[in-house]
């Protein structure tokens, strides 16, 4: 279980992050909005209620949420299938009731069927993805292309279509700009001398200096300056009254309208899922090793989708682009996401003209640094010594993420490693090599780093393979995390089947003061592989 944090005395390194995915989250809102057909506000709003709403009620420390680029084509179907935005804003407001009853009914235990070669795949793909969708901007090319995750899409284009056009209207000034943004990105971590420097974000460095290059160009009458079509574009509001004015409201009257649920139900269960993904990979690049209630998330999810679809906002999940950015720029609690949407908030009333003067360049290279990390070749080739079976699931997922979309992609990756492990084929996840103690006569079977209920077919056939009247040791000491439905079925063995042939069962590592239950239903080991005993569960 997480502990309660006291926030505030973490704001040194929380409220740096939060400016960093303030300036990741502001291009990313405004443009999955316009992808979707929606108008550019919605965006916003589903940033400032994902940041303050469900920052505040989620328990991931690092997890950021907001606007997807994963529900980019179903709001666009939905807004067109149902004639308006006010019905479709009905719609995100019953999915995220829908997400509070699975909230309630616990579905969120449902995380730890996936496998960590899927996740990583998954996280590799989406770094892919980011790369290449940015290149446009980072050029100079800003043909409202932001938005879209898929490489091959329905219109039947993808990126590589773009190069001649690319070729023919590409920016001088924008690839100065993104190149000298990731020089000063790259140099702020690596060149000691800037260490004084870094209590100020290296993106917030880069934004600034891509400010004033391009200012500097528009004073001196250059006509290589970029130009509108090549700065933010952020809605300015100049009262309150104005803002009311923009805000849409859904149309509660079409309550009975059979399209309105069959929406709904597809926003639920693919922002659900989405979560759900995110919420694993947040667990696993937080450097504490924190573990996040899946059924929190899913209801601190739905009541965001509430209040964003009653204010105007897009659907919202928990978002991988911005928790990764988040988990880099050193955020410890989730006080980082609140200000993230603080900053959303009084940037939108406050200062949108300053902000539209922001290059799209600029916020192209911070994320082209956060695709490279995701997508390292270290974790492809760390994989790669793993072995064939945990490879070809990574890679495989990694492809069909980046071709086809994150849930072909996650789904894939499910499948293959079911097919290894239903086949007794994956000798990693789970790896149970049936050993003998040198000398003692004892079966020594090893449990996996990870094992969810995809495992128990294999648990069974490891266990039944056992001859009777014989010793048996299951050593858990190098396990992670074990589903309750695993260990319930190891106990069991231990306590039934086992005595009846006169198996001696010991088990190691399964000590109640080396792991701790958490509420999505699985038990998180501490000081696995016999070398972290120290690590604390915050």
């Amino acid at each position: 279980m997480n502990k309660k944090i006291d926030f505030f005395t973490n704001l040194k390194s929380d409220f740096p992050a939060g400016l960093v995915v303030f300036l990741v989250a502001l291009p990313l809102c405004l443009g999955i909005a316009l992808a979707s057909g929606a108008p550019p506000l919605s965006g916003i709003i589903s940033g400032v209620i994902g940041g303050i709403v469900v920052g505040s009620l989620s328990q991931s420390p690092i997890s950021v949420s907001g606007p997807a680029a994963g529900l980019t084509s179903i709001v666009l179907v939905a807004i067109t299938s149902l004639g308006s935005f006010e019905l479709f804003l009905l719609s995100v407001f019953l999915a995220g009731v829908l997400q509070l009853v699975l909230g309630f009914v616990k579905a969120g235990s449902v995380s730890k069927l996936f496998p960590s070669n899927v996740i990583e795949g998954m996280l590799a793909g989406i770094g892919i993805i980011i790369i290449i969708t940015q290149l446009v901007h980072a050029v100079g090319f800003d043909n409202n292309y932001g938005g879209r995750e898929q490489l091959f899409r329905l219109d039947g284009s993808n990126p590589f279509s773009d190069i001649p056009d690319i070729v023919r209207q590409f920016e001088p000034v924008a690839i100065i700009i993104t190149i000298i943004s990731l020089v000063i990105l790259i140099a702020w971590d690596k060149i000691p001398t800037l260490k004084r420097l870094r209590i100020i974000p290296g993106a917030l460095a880069a934004v600034v200096a891509g400010i004033l290059i391009n200012q500097l160009l528009k004073a001196t009458g250059n006509p290589l300056a970029l130009e509108k079509e090549h700065l933010v574009d952020l809605p300015v509001v100049n009262s309150v009254s104005g803002l009311q004015n923009i805000i849409i409201l859904p149309d509660f009257s079409a309550f009975g309208n059979l399209k309105v649920w069959i929406t709904a139900c597809t926003i639920a269960m693919v922002a659900s899922i989405e979560t759900l993904l995110c919420i694993e990979a947040s667990d696993r690049m937080d450097l504490l090793q924190r573990y996040t209630d899946t059924n929190v998330e899913l209801k601190a999810q739905g009541i965001g989708n509430i209040l964003s679809a009653l204010l105007g906002g897009l659907p919202m999940t928990s978002v991988v682009v911005r928790s990764s950015a988040n988990a880099n720029a050193g955020a410890k609690t989730k006080m980082a996401a609140i200000i993230h949407g603080i900053l959303l908030l009084i940037c939108v009333l406050a200062i949108p003209v300053l902000l539209n003067k922001i290059p799209l360049a600029t916020l192209a290279a911070v994320l082209i640094l956060v695709g490279y990390k995701l997508a390292s070749p270290l974790k492809v080739m760390y994989f790669w010594t793993q072995g064939k079976y945990q490879f070809i699931p990574f890679i495989i997922t990694l492809i069909v993420v980046v071709a086809y979309g994150l849930l072909w992609g996650v789904g894939v990756g499910i499948l293959l490693n079911f097919f290894f492990i239903l086949y007794g084929k994956n000798k990693r996840v789970p790896k149970f090599p049936a050993e003998k103690y040198p000398g003692t006569g004892a079966m020594h079977i090893d449990l996996a780093n990870e094992d969810s209920a995809f495992n128990i077919t294999t648990i069974k056939a490891i266990l039944d393979s056992i001859p009777g009247n014989t010793k048996a040791v299951i050593d858990a000491s190098g396990t992670s995390y074990i589903t309750t439905d695993v260990l319930n079925f190891i106990r069991n063995f231990k306590d039934g089947d086992a005595k009846k042939v006169n198996i001696e069962v010991v088990l190691i590592g399964f000590e109640d003061a080396n792991k701790t239950e958490n509420n999505s239903g699985s038990y998180i080991f501490r000081g696995y592989n016999g070398k972290n005993g120290d690590n604390k569960q915050p």
